[in-house]
């Protein structure tokens, strides 16, 4: 685990901007399940998460058309958050940073962090917008 002091910026990085914390399992379950559309976020320490993925999600947050619930869990904090949102994401490998879109607690859009690691942030923030404006 990393010290709570050294993530909790990258935590607010997200949650300033209205995605919902999770720390549960109960929490990821409850709300990728919910009826609707839901975008999960396995943030991380790692550059290529401040650099691209955090930026990209915020871009992306206000887009015309959003999911109806954005949720983030942090890799090695959040074990049980993370791991229950691992398992909803099979069969894509475990990999953070990560972002995944659920319509009606189904997987239906996957950005692994081999589609993070040297792209720009506006890419992948057009990415996530074409998915939203498929999907929700």
């Amino acid at each position: 685990m990393y010290p709570e002091d050294l993530i909790a910026p990258m935590r607010e990085d997200l949650t300033s901007a209205g995605i919902i914390e999770t720390r549960t399992a109960d929490e990821v379950n409850n709300l990728v399940k919910k009826d609707g559309t839901t975008l999960v976020v396995i943030n991380s320490v790692c550059g290529c998460a401040a650099a691209n993925a955090r930026p990209a999600v915020k871009m992306a947050s206000t887009h015309d058309v959003t999911p109806d619930r954005m949720i983030t869990a942090f890799a090695g904090n959040d074990v049980d958050a993370v791991n229950t949102a691992r398992a909803l994401m099979a069969p894509f490998p475990p990999s953070s940073p990560s972002m995944a879109l659920f319509k009606n607690g189904e997987l239906v859009h996957m950005i692994e962090r081999h589609h993070i690691e040297g792209r720009a942030a506006e890419m992948i923030a057009d990415n996530l917008k074409q998915a939203f404006e498929e999907f929700c």
